[in-house]
């Protein structure tokens, strides 16, 4: 039988100036108790424009700052909070850990989640999926979720003073979504959802790369000089929804895969984002794509300040590329949606051939 074609997303997504200042006329209908889990730093820049949303009404609300990460004790932590106090809705505030906390928290007590990204980072707050962590800071699992977050909110001022770095690295995170939906589109393999992949998934896929194009050095632009402006609103949306739902509906492929090689070496300090950027020119190199879409590509990373250079990376040696292609091609990993199957080998030349054309050009 022929996959199922299906698309998932949040059911309300909201954003723009102040968009804080109205949480609670669009939250209203989830619940009346509510748990918000937050970072030290969303705490601090969101606390106030919340409760202020809040005036008038007998809501109760708890403010929790979780431990940093988002592990198997913090998440029961927030739980018995939950229980303690009978509350009915879960808010996460902040960067990715606190909002995989906050979704973990309300999936095992079975109450809607609401996120409030404090950076635009990765596209995480949209998508339905965690990852959890031992306590001991050393990889857990993958948490899948059965349905997206009831609600996203994001406040575009926040954003805006947020530093520039989140924003270019939600970028890179951002660039993969419509290459690596591509590829399984071309093998028939399934989204993130472990679905086939719809034309509607393809063409939110497409406009986020679009976007990204068209405003992504204007934004950068903006943030710098923490003001909101119409393409920095254009970059948050590509970022946060149209890369989460895209990616979730389009799946993953080499770009994703070379990142989770990378994470092998240990140690490195290189955002999320980046390596994903530098993945997907890892990735049309694989692919063979024409010299116009790789340096369109390459073009777009040095205009906006992602890494076209394993150096920038922190990758220098042999060896560590060698760790890397073995560690991406390993059973189960997303490079396997390709058209053809990757080896190690192979994908140590990609990666060589993309540093090369990146040297040739910084």
């Amino acid at each position: 039988m022929a996959r199922l074609r299906m698309m998932r997303a949040p059911q309300k997504y909201v954003q723009g100036r102040d968009a804080l200042f109205k949480f609670y006329d669009e939250m209203k209908d989830l619940g009346d108790k509510w748990l918000f889990i937050c970072s030290r730093s969303g705490h601090k820049m969101c606390h106030d424009k919340i409760e202020r949303s809040f005036e008038g009404t007998d809501d109760v609300r708890y403010y929790e700052i979780f431990g940093g990460i988002s592990s198997t004790g913090e998440i029961e932590k927030m739980r018995k909070i939950v229980r303690d106090n009978r509350l009915n809705v879960v808010v996460g505030v902040g960067g990715g850990s606190a909002i995989d906390t906050a979704k973990a928290t309300a999936y095992y007590e079975k109450l809607p989640v609401v996120i409030i990204p404090t950076v635009v980072a990765t596209d995480a707050p949209c998508t339905g999926l965690s990852v959890i962590y031992n306590d001991d800071e050393t990889f857990n699992s993958y948490l899948f979720y059965p349905k997206n977050p009831e609600a996203v909110i994001v406040d575009s001022d926040i954003i805006a003073k947020s530093p520039v770095k989140f924003l270019v690295a939600g970028m890179g995170d951002a660039l993969g979504t419509y290459f690596e939906a591509r590829a399984c589109e071309r093998t028939d393999a399934p989204s993130l959802e472990f679905g086939g992949i719809t034309r509607s998934a393809m063409a939110l896929c497409k406009l986020c790369y679009e976007t990204l194009k068209e405003y992504g050095a204007a934004a950068k632009h903006a943030c710098e000089h923490n003001v909101v402006t119409p393409a920095l609103d254009a970059i948050i949306e590509a970022n946060v929804y149209l890369s989460g739902v895209g990616a979730d509906n389009g799946g993953l492929a080499v770009a994703h895969s070379f990142y989770n090689g990378l994470t092998a070496l240990g140690g490195h300090s290189a955002p999320h984002g980046n390596c994903v950027a530098f993945g997907t020119l890892v990735q049309l190199v694989l692919e063979g794509a024409s010299k116009e879409e790789f340096k369109e590509v390459q073009d777009f990373c040095i205009e906006v300040g992602l890494p076209v250079t394993l150096a920038e990376i922190g990758v220098t040696t042999e060896d560590e590329i060698k760790i890397i292609a073995e560690k991406s091609c390993v059973e189960g990993e997303s490079i396997h949606n390709m058209v053809a199957d990757v080896t190690p080998e192979q994908l140590y030349d990609a990666i060589v051939t993309a540093d090369s054309l990146g040297r040739a050009v910084k």
